[in-house]
């Protein structure tokens, strides 16, 4: 199936812009199409529902709906963002169509009440080390860490001293460099945390999760991350979220992060 952008007139690349397929178009997909296309990266999207009924994200985006075969195509990123439990059926469907020059963005979280339990992150593998293994490709993790409401109302510009930082792990620094590009035009501060086996710091019940903390705060409080009480903190949290009509998720998402700030003991002091 073309992709049903396919009677547009094709434009040469800006310099310094990216090539971005996302895998993913709901909150956090949707939102970073929107962040990308503004800020001049050329995206390719795809979703579980099929090219048709992405077309007003096109439209509204200039962005191109395109097929889960097209997206992975000829493009210097690929962002995933897709419940954590589907990524081993995507990697059965891709698997052998994403060039190894293609750095790949991890965004999933693991929550057993979705996902299932899986024993190898049961048993303290971290999330994006669990993906990795299953697309058989490095990632690097990012954008998991950040609720959408934040994402898409809390973004400001380069240099601003309340600026939101993410956090970013992986192994590899020019993979890591082309994340930052774009989590920069995002509007955040990439803060390189380390490699992907210590990527379980910015994991659901981790100080730095969904808790919209500054560069600084960001930093401080990454030393107060305990590996052994991410689940229990996790699960705590995800209490208030169960309790809250998820169709209105625009109008407490600022409460859930308050409410993960108190939980996780975040730093703020900074």
């Amino acid at each position: 199936m073309k992709n049903i952008n396919s009677n547009k007139k094709e434009l040469a690349p800006e310099p310094n812009k990216l090539s971005v397929g996302i895998i993913g178009a709901g909150q956090i997909g949707s939102a970073v199409i929107r962040q990308y296309t503004k800020a001049g990266h050329r995206v390719k999207f795809t979703n579980a529902s099929g090219v048709e009924k992405l077309k007003s994200l096109a439209i509204e985006t200039g962005a191109s709906a395109v097929t889960i075969g097209d997206v992975v195509t000829e493009v210097d990123v690929i962002v995933i963002a897709i419940p954590l439990i589907e990524v081993p059926k995507l990697a059965k469907q891709l698997l052998n169509n994403i060039s190894a020059k293609t750095t790949i963005v991890d965004t999933c979280n693991y929550y057993p009440i979705r996902d299932g339990k899986i024993e190898d992150i049961e048993n303290g593998m971290p999330e994006s080390v669990w993906v990795s293994n299953q697309l058989q490709r490095p990632v690097i993790k990012a954008y998991n860490s950040i609720l959408a409401g934040s994402l898409i109302n809390s973004g400001l510009a380069k240099g601003t001293a309340s600026r939101i930082a993410l956090p970013i792990s992986g192994d590899d620094k020019s993979s890591k460099n082309l994340v930052s590009i774009l989590v920069n035009d995002s509007g955040f501060d990439a803060v390189d945390i380390g490699s992907l086996q210590n990527s379980w710091r910015q994991q659901p019940g981790s100080p730095i999760y969904c808790t919209d903390l500054t560069s600084a705060q960001l930093k401080q409080s990454l030393t107060k991350a305990k590996k052994e009480v991410l689940p229990e903190r996790r699960e705590l949290a995800l209490q208030f979220i169960l309790k809250q009509d998820p169709k209105q998720w625009m109008d407490w998402w600022k409460e859930c992060v308050q409410n993960n700030r108190i939980i996780y003991e975040s730093d703020l002091t900074v």
